[in-house]
């Protein structure tokens, strides 16, 4: 079974095609990996919960994922990603990346800048 580690790129997409009614390419992802392990990190849940209009009903859909937390494990790997990185990574993102290289799963989301480089530790849900 594959873990996947979403990002708030795949959420908002997912969250936004929810209140519109409407089949997207985050959806159209979920139906295609109906067996796929779903993880959210404390980055996610952040980033997600900064640009939510309804709080309160972001919050109840983000508590349907697993969780992965952030600890030493992730912090060393995050470190060692960026000190050897020819170009650093944004913050989250490096967070992002560790927590998912840490539970061996893809990254999944619509951050191609971000992410690409990760190969196929990374899914975009909209190509």
């Amino acid at each position: 079974m594959k873990r996947c580690l979403l990002d708030s790129s795949f959420l908002v997409d997912l969250f936004n095609e929810y209140a519109n009614g409407r089949v997207g390419p985050a959806v159209t992802w979920l139906q295609k990996n109906p067996r796929a392990e779903l993880w959210i990190s404390p980055v996610t849940y952040a980033e997600v919960m900064e640009g939510a209009a309804v709080p309160a009903l972001v919050r109840e859909r983000l508590y349907r994922y697993r969780w992965q937390s952030i600890g030493h494990a992730q912090a060393e790997r995050a470190a060692t990603r960026q000190r050897r990185a020819q170009r650093r990574m944004g913050e989250n993102d490096a967070w992002q990346v560790a927590i998912a290289d840490c539970m061996s799963a893809v990254v999944v989301g619509h951050d191609g800048k971000a992410f690409a480089r990760l190969g196929t530790g990374y899914e975009d849900h909209r190509a």
